[in-house]
């Protein structure tokens, strides 16, 4: 396997890039290598560290953050966003999502109630108009989804949606979002995903 770290140094910042394919082990084995090397150059200095490459979940975030800072005591700052959300997509990916990390949240969401996940979700009731449910990778509704739903909230486009009935007026996997018409009568979409030309088709 090719260097998984590389750091490069510039007049502001410190540039350290994580490989894809890169494991989390990997990576803070490695990592710990490089910063007995780059603390000989800091001393005294503030110089921040920028963390780009890999897609990074919040765990493992932490986990670089802590590493670094135990060893260089600066600021530290990641490409990847720290949070989900509808402005947090910095990075389009995609990966195999068919096996993932599941909360589920056992009855249906009020307006105003929101959840959030960095895997896939699993709603046990409906989604009510004003509720949101934001996902890492899927979001499946045991009952109507009404509310906003955004699943592969990081950029997954392998991101499915899928619900007893959709009947949200709005739906985002990935960056894509979808405005959703109302159905016709008897018409029941159940089941939202990505297609080859990028584009959300509710079925």
């Amino acid at each position: 396997m090719k260097n998984i770290i590389s750091v490069q140094t510039k007049k502001d910042s410190v540039n350290i890039k994580i490989e894809e394919e890169a494991t989390q082990k990997q990576i803070l084995q490695e990592l710990k290598k490089k910063l007995a090397e780059l603390k000989k150059l800091y001393k005294e200095d503030t110089t921040p560290i920028y963390i780009t490459g890999k897609v990074l979940k919040n765990e493992e975030i932490e986990q670089i953050q802590a590493v670094v800072q135990k060893a260089i005591p600066v600021e530290v700052k990641f490409e990847t966003p720290k949070i989900l959300g509808l402005h947090g997509i910095k990075k389009t990916f995609s990966k195999e999502i068919l096996a993932s990390v599941t909360k589920f949240h056992r009855g249906s969401l009020r307006s105003g109630q929101k959840i959030e996940y960095e895997g896939s979700i699993v709603i046990l009731g409906d989604v009510n108009a004003g509720a949101e449910v934001l996902a890492g990778e899927n979001i499946v509704v045991l009952g109507i989804l009404r509310g906003m739903a955004h699943a592969g909230a990081k950029g997954n486009k392998e991101a499915i949606i899928a619900a007893a009935s959709i009947e949200s007026v709005q739906i985002r996997i990935a960056n894509i979002v979808k405005e959703i018409e109302k159905p016709e009568i008897n018409e029941i979409k159940t089941c939202a995903y990505v297609n080859e030309n990028s584009e959300v088709i509710l079925e």
